[in-house]
């Protein structure tokens, strides 16, 4: 046998060696990704090497949060909100807006316009930022591209003023048989299809900006996606994106107004979705402004911060099924319904959003009349609740439709928080009051579009924004052939007083039939006003000259400058 030879102990066994080197290992891996998310966190909140101050008087500079990533930047077809808010920005149509809402020349000096046509006077001083001259011919290029089937823009309707825009957007005639032509590289024409007394205003909306044909060709389809993809001819340009971090804009030398652009520089530092993380950026002096929801203004009062409110010129209403297999066609069981509901226990009791304003009309306060605001020359329908007069309604509906009982309804709505809270007050209420059994059917936002479409709902929750600064923006929204109204409300003298606003130049006809209008929507029960959306916000008083607008870009900081305060 051979004898063994014993090792020297030592005072670490091999396993607990082992041991040692798989807990530095985790260790090390844990630290690994402590940094990366560290590293992921600054990305996202726009920190790091750069430091982001709120406002920054050495570079006559000012830090934002965007809010959310815009989708892309083409102009033809872009449709939020955050695009258009940096498109509003970075370019220029043949208007703008002003300080106070008018109407300003921008890229057109001057125009003529009569019932059936335009011509529009460039200004030989405008460029894009690669110093090519901007010209008609790019306002006819961006049109017809709008129109094009490989475009497949959303918003190629809002061009059907223009003759035969309609037609191509059918492809049933050619684009170049749009009713916009070059006369010359500064002289623009266009051919209406009718007359159409609020087309001056359209061409603000970001549908109708110029786009360079030969820059757009050389993107092939990724124009618009990046920075380096888009050239400007607006106040500022963008310097840099980062996608899901950060987009800055630096002013535009080459830009026609430029002494009247007073900031160097907008950074979009921050690109956050979340209300109480932009608060928390305000409250430390990392943006001028942030949003307030119902819990953040108790804190904003506890700091002192001033309250400010805006109304962003949306509506929001309860839409009816009016096709006639739906109890919702029934026009007395929607008075019944109509007369239970009480738009200011809506807006003060239940959502208590601040800036929210109880609804009284599907035309929002906000909107021009003759000489003055709309609703103050054609005050809106009186409405109170009336219990004892909606079960009489209801009665009169439940015989008309052959029930013993009320029909119990489908109420589609959205899969927010709030949205069931809005969708549950109504369940209780109609419950309480009528008697009716409501099912909430809660949908994701384009399966909540294709039910409507579809008409599988009874009652369903929904809301329109402005797209031009015209009451037609909102009172065509239930004619019959508008293919937004998905409940298909069809009313003879409603149709006939959108076509009287549509084609009259004379301004009190005009709001005479808007006037109609309101009427019908509230005598025939056709939607249930509920309220125009407002928002409360903190901003910084060190930055002046903020604009803010229902219509167009906001909020707009294009003239926008900075005050030092007194102490500093």
């Amino acid at each position: 046998m051979v004898d063994a030879v014993q090792a020297p102990k030592s005072s670490v066994s091999t396993s607990s060696v082992w041991q040692l080197v798989k807990y530095a290992l985790l260790a090390l891996l844990l630290m690994f990704v402590l940094l990366t998310s560290l590293h992921f966190v600054t990305l996202r909140l726009g920190i790091g090497t750069e430091s982001h101050a709120a406002v920054d008087f050495e570079n006559n500079s000012i830090t934002l949060n965007l809010g959310s990533e815009p989708p892309q930047l083409d102009s033809t077809r872009s449709t939020d909100m955050v695009s258009g808010q940096v498109l509003g920005h970075v370019m220029e149509g043949l208007i703008r807006y002003g300080p106070n809402n008018e109407i300003l020349p921008g890229m057109a000096t001057s125009w003529e316009v009569s019932e059936l046509k335009g011509t529009f006077y460039l200004r030989e001083d405008a460029f894009w930022s690669d110093g090519t001259p901007v010209t008609a011919h790019d306002f006819v290029f961006a049109w017809q591209t709008v129109l094009k089937p490989e475009t497949a823009s959303q918003y190629s309707f809002i061009l059907y003023p223009l003759k035969n825009a309609e037609a191509i957007d059918n492809e049933e005639m050619a684009v170049e048989t749009l009713g916009a032509t070059a006369l010359n590289d500064y002289t623009l024409q266009v051919d209406l299809e009718q007359p159409t007394p609020y087309f001056i205003k359209l061409l603000a909306f970001f549908t109708y900006l110029p786009i360079n044909e030969e820059f757009y060709n050389s993107r092939e389809r990724k124009y618009g996606t990046n920075a380096e993809d888009l050239i400007y001819n607006g106040p500022f340009v963008i310097s840099k994106w980062q996608h899901g971090s950060r987009l800055r804009l630096e002013k535009n030398h080459t830009y026609w107004n430029k002494e009247e652009t007073l900031l160097d520089a907008i950074d979009f530092g921050y690109i956050l979705s979340d209300p109480t993380a932009t608060i928390n950026l305000f409250a430390t002096e990392k943006i001028v402004m942030a949003g307030l929801q119902a819990e953040n203004i108790e804190r904003a009062l506890a700091n002192g911060w001033p309250i400010k409110e805006h109304v962003d010129g949306s509506v929001f209403y309860l839409g009816f099924n009016h096709r006639e297999e739906r109890p919702s066609s029934n026009r007395n069981l929607r008075k019944a319904i109509q007369l239970v509901c009480d738009p200011e226990e809506l807006v003060y009791k239940v959502l208590k959003t601040p800036g929210n304003r109880p609804g009284e009309s599907i035309f929002p306060v906000w909107l021009k009349g003759v000489e003055g605001l709309f609703r103050d020359e054609y005050p809106a329908p009186k409405h109170e609740r009336n219990i004892e007069l909606a079960q009489q309604y209801l009665a009169n509906a439940l015989n008309e439709l052959g029930l013993a009982e009320p029909p119990r309804l489908t109420f589609l709505t959205g899969d927010s928080e709030f949205s069931t809270k809005h969708a549950e007050y109504y369940q209780n209420l109609f419950k309480q009051n009528l008697g009716i059994e409501v099912r909430i059917d809660q949908q994701t936002f384009s399966q909540r579009l294709a039910k409507m479409t579809s008409g599988d709902y009874d009652i369903v929750a929904a809301g329109w924004g402005p797209d031009y600064d015209d009451v037609l923006t909102f009172g065509d929204l239930f004619t019959s052939w508008n293919l937004n109204n998905r409940g298909l409300f069809k009313n003879d003298e409603l149709d006939r007083n959108v076509q009287i606003a549509q084609q009259s130049s004379d301004a009190r006809t005009r709001m005479e039939a808007m006037d109609r209008v309101q009427h019908i929507l509230y005598e025939e029960a056709a939607i249930i006003f509920e309220y125009e959306r407002g928002s409360s916000y903190v901003a910084d008083d060190r930055v002046q000259g903020i604009t803010r607008r229902a219509v167009g870009t906001d909020p707009d900081f294009t003239r926008a400058y900075l005050v030092k305060p007194e102490t500093e």
